[in-house]
């Protein structure tokens, strides 16, 4: 495959199940990522070439994405909707948009926009096709459901100048592209920017760097590749576990890419082969990210 190739090391030995939705929070100087079917939050500071965990939060519910909030403590996607996690660890619950689905449903990735809005998309439990969603929680505090007909809701990204939008549907194996109205958040004029190789997984998490180029984890493929702005693919990490499921730079330069990964699913065999499947990775590929947002809005009633 053309373009320049990465290999990770890895960052933090404790394995998740389903490791996910890696977040830089750069007034902490922290990096927050979740295990979705543990329902729990792991929060680490970054030591030069790995992260040292300083604490876990178990909040008893699958947890899909989490964000800090600029009035304290996290907005969380999780079961079937959004939740409010103080510093002490105890839960408010929010709204819960996914809680009369005619089909078992939770909720999955998520990021907020550049404004501060939190954005956050849900599943079925057995990845029905279109069964999910994709949310907005505007500023204000209320939730809108955005786009429906989603089969697994991941991914998101906006490019550095704030026009375009990257939304990833993983059921198909697609990366859409729609032009992003940053007054307010309406998205419009989708078109397909990225389709999974064929053989090689679906895209599933990702993140935009400060080139405007798109780093997108391949769930089942082994890699994370870099794609530029118009869809192409620059350059690869190379992964040793077949499941990489999202990245974010991160670190005091926003220089480090950390990527998570997962075990669900695997057999025996595999997790010997794969003896770091559901371990945080890390690499340093040449380039910065951007600083990912926080929730700047009310909390949804």
């Amino acid at each position: 495959m053309a373009g320049e190739r990465w290999v990770p090391s890895v960052s933090e030995s404790t394995p998740c199940e389903l490791g996910e939705g890696p977040h830089w929070d750069s007034e902490r100087g922290h990096l927050v990522w979740v295990d979705i079917l543990a329902g729990r939050i792991l929060v680490g500071s970054a030591t030069g070439s790995s992260v040292e965990l300083i604490s876990t939060l178990e909040l008893g519910r699958h947890v899909g994405a989490v964000v800090p909030w600029t009035e304290g403590g996290w907005l969380a996607a999780a079961a079937t909707g959004f939740i409010h996690i103080a510093e002490d660890g105890a839960v408010t619950e929010l709204a819960q948009p996914e809680g009369g689905s005619a089909v078992r449903t939770r909720m999955n990735d998520g990021k907020c926009d550049p404004q501060g809005r939190f954005w956050a998309g849900s599943m079925a439990y057995d990845e029905t096709p279109g069964a999910g969603s994709l949310y907005r929680v505007d500023l204000d505090g209320s939730v809108e459901r955005v786009l429906d007909e989603v089969t697994i809701s991941n991914g998101l990204g906006w490019s550095p100048d704030g026009t375009t939008m990257y939304v990833t549907d993983t059921g198909p194996g697609t990366i859409d592209v729609y032009d992003f109205d940053a007054a307010s958040g309406a998205l419009a004029n989708r078109r397909e920017f990225f389709t999974g190789p064929e053989g090689r997984g679906a895209p599933d998490g990702l993140t935009v760097d400060s080139e405007g180029c798109i780093w997108t984890a391949l769930w089942g493929g082994g890699a994370v590749l870099r794609l530029d702005p118009r869809g192409r693919i620059i350059g690869e990490v190379d992964m040793s576990v077949s499941q990489p499921t999202s990245c974010c730079f991160g670190g005091p330069e926003l220089t480090t890419l950390f990527i998570t990964s997962a075990r669900v699913g695997l057999g025996a065999e595999e997790l010997v082969a794969q003896d770091h499947a559901g371990k945080l990775m890390q690499c340093e590929p040449g380039v910065r990210g951007r600083p990912a947002p926080p929730f700047m809005g009310e909390l949804p009633a």
